[in-house]
């Protein structure tokens, strides 16, 4: 497939569809690298422009503001690096939707401890890398053979 030639939409579904598996990601606040940290993305089918992080009123992400977030898939097949805005997310029912046993997990306060921060991650521009090699680019490449150019028609540039 070749992503560069209008198939960004693909690649993207891709992600998407990768994310749905694993959610896991490290998200940093972009003018503090120090502020890297694994992060659960909480994911909605029906808005593909948003994500959002359950964290503390005393993390770094309080600070809001513009972020990176870097993401490999499960099978290490999907990357992608992508930025967006931060903001606290005030929709009760988003809340609702997105808690549960693996969220309460992180306080001891549950739904209604003090310290949770709900945020909402708009998104802006990514670069996605499929690295699902084909037999021919693994055997290419046990042989020393380049696969580089085979590679670059696997990746976009594009708004999430």
């Amino acid at each position: 497939m070749r992503y560069q030639d209008g198939k960004a939409d693909q690649i993207k579904k891709k992600f998407w569809e990768a994310m749905g598996d694993s959610s896991f990601l490290f998200l940093q606040l972009d003018d503090d690298p120090k502020t890297a940290v694994p992060m659960t993305a909480q994911l909605d089918k029906d808005a593909d422009s948003s994500i959002w992080f359950f964290t503390q009123k005393s993390s770094d992400f309080a600070r809001l503001g513009q972020a990176t977030a870097t993401y490999a898939g499960d099978d290490h097949k999907m990357f992608a690096r992508f930025h967006g805005k931060l903001t606290v997310e005030t929709s009760q029912e988003r809340f609702d939707h997105f808690w549960n046993n693996f969220v309460e997990a992180w306080y001891d306060g549950g739904k209604t401890d003090p310290d949770i921060l709900f945020l909402r991650m708009d998104l802006g521009a990514a670069e996605i890398w499929d690295g699902d090699m084909n037999l021919l680019n693994v055997a290419k490449m046990a042989l020393g053979m380049n696969v580089h150019d085979d590679a670059e028609k696997k990746h976009a540039k594009t708004a999430l």
